[in-house]
């Protein structure tokens, strides 16, 4: 496959790296460097700009209101939206909108008119309920909240954990077993206001990043009627499944994103910094971590292009996403890691993007599936096979 990109792609990411650079590095200059969010009156001023490049809310499909392109140019947009300081977190600081959640697009008529369109508007803000205290890495075993028939509805009980967002969303989707004897079959989601009794956040989660935290919720009683299971009954993980397959991609893009802007600063540390007489990048120790570099960042654009490739066919991917994942993450974290040293003292300072990206990348190895589950969905494709899936 051929992923240089078209005239028309490449306008696009040109016009989206000048935008990264003339506007969000120099306001995030100004910004604590644990920063999250911006000024409301820069982020409402940098959506305008957004709307006005025709990019903003890529990820909407057109027949909601979002532009028309299609997941490969997305991924490629995607690695240039990260190289900033919180791009990781927050890239470009939402000034590009977003669907917020994709599983939201499942909602029936009036789901959407309740939910899906104030959530395109910036209205209301939703959060994803799935992991719980008993594991995150085999969601479909370790729900353990439940759910329950009573008065043309149903009541939950149990918790969740390390939920973002949740402390400022107006609603969330979460998933609940609703029936015992089926596993994954019998999982179902349900879409739960902020104010509905019986349920709250039972406390703030502080993390390696600490530029952000998650949260523990509670279900206690908490009852929700029939007209807000998202979906069907007993169908819930696939909705869920669906969701973490997809968002592997843009999750790894960001990384590819991060890991590039790591490695041009060690590029360009390494041709000024001058020690014992001698350049660092006229080193051979140093030379090696750049090509180390540069061959995680290759590797990771590439695996992560061919998984959206496949999505944009409409053909299977799960294997793909989970290989892109993977390796951005992975090798992310290591460019990071090398471009640090590569930078000696001043890397570990918060004078310079690497140490955020540091704590922030090594969250990326477990957030969306840990890198061990990564390999298990691998090994299930190369097992399951006939022989390899490198063809």
């Amino acid at each position: 496959m051929d992923f240089e990109p078209s005239d028309e792609q490449q306008m696009l990411i040109d016009n989206v790296r000048r935008y990264v650079r003339e506007e969000i590095l120099p306001l995030e200059a100004k910004l604590d460097p644990d920063a999250s969010e911006l000024d409301p009156t820069d982020h409402a001023r940098l959506v305008e700009k957004t709307k006005a490049m025709g990019l903003y809310g890529i990820d909407i499909p057109p027949e909601f209101g979002g532009p028309d392109i299609d997941i490969v140019t997305r991924t490629l947009l995607a690695i240039e939206m990260a190289q900033h300081r919180a791009g990781l977190y927050a890239p470009c600081y939402g000034t590009f909108g977003g669907a917020g959640l994709a599983q939201i697009f499942e909602a029936n008529d009036d789901q959407k008119e309740r939910y899906l369109y104030p959530t395109l508007r910036g209205e209301k803000k939703p959060f994803f309920g799935l992991t719980e205290p008993s594991g995150g890495s085999d969601p479909a075993r370790a729900i353990r909240t439940r759910a329950e028939r009573k008065d043309n509805g149903w009541v939950l009980n149990g918790s969740k954990i390390f939920i973002s967002g949740a402390d400022r969303a107006q609603y969330g989707i979460v998933f609940a077993r609703t029936d015992a004897s089926k596993g994954r079959g019998g999982i179902t989601c349900f879409i739960v206001d902020h104010d509905t009794p019986g349920f709250h956040v039972r406390r703030v989660v502080h993390t390696l990043r600490s530029s952000s935290y998650a949260t523990e919720l509670e279900f206690k009683d908490c009852w929700v009627s029939d007209h807000q299971v998202l979906g069907e009954v007993n169908r819930g993980f696939a909705v869920a499944n669906d969701r973490l397959t997809r968002q592997r991609i843009p999750y790894a893009a960001a990384c590819i994103g991060v890991a590039i802007a790591a490695h041009e600063m060690a590029i360009e540390w390494s041709k000024m910094r001058e020690t014992f007489g001698a350049r660092l990048s006229d080193r051979q120790a140093i030379q090696w971590m750049l090509v180390d570099n540069e061959l995680d960042i290759r590797t990771a654009r590439l695996f992560t292009l061919q998984a959206a490739e496949k999505a944009r066919r409409g053909h299977p991917f799960r294997t793909e996403a989970a290989i892109a994942k993977l390796t951005a993450s992975e090798g992310g974290w290591r460019v990071v890691d090398r471009s640090m040293q590569i930078h000696g003292g001043m890397g570990m300072t918060k004078d310079l993007p690497l140490e955020r990206w540091y704590r922030e990348m090594r969250i990326r190895r477990i957030g969306e599936g840990p890198s061990e589950v990564q390999r298990m969905l691998i090994a299930r494709e190369i097992l399951g096979s006939s022989g390899t899936t490198a063809r």
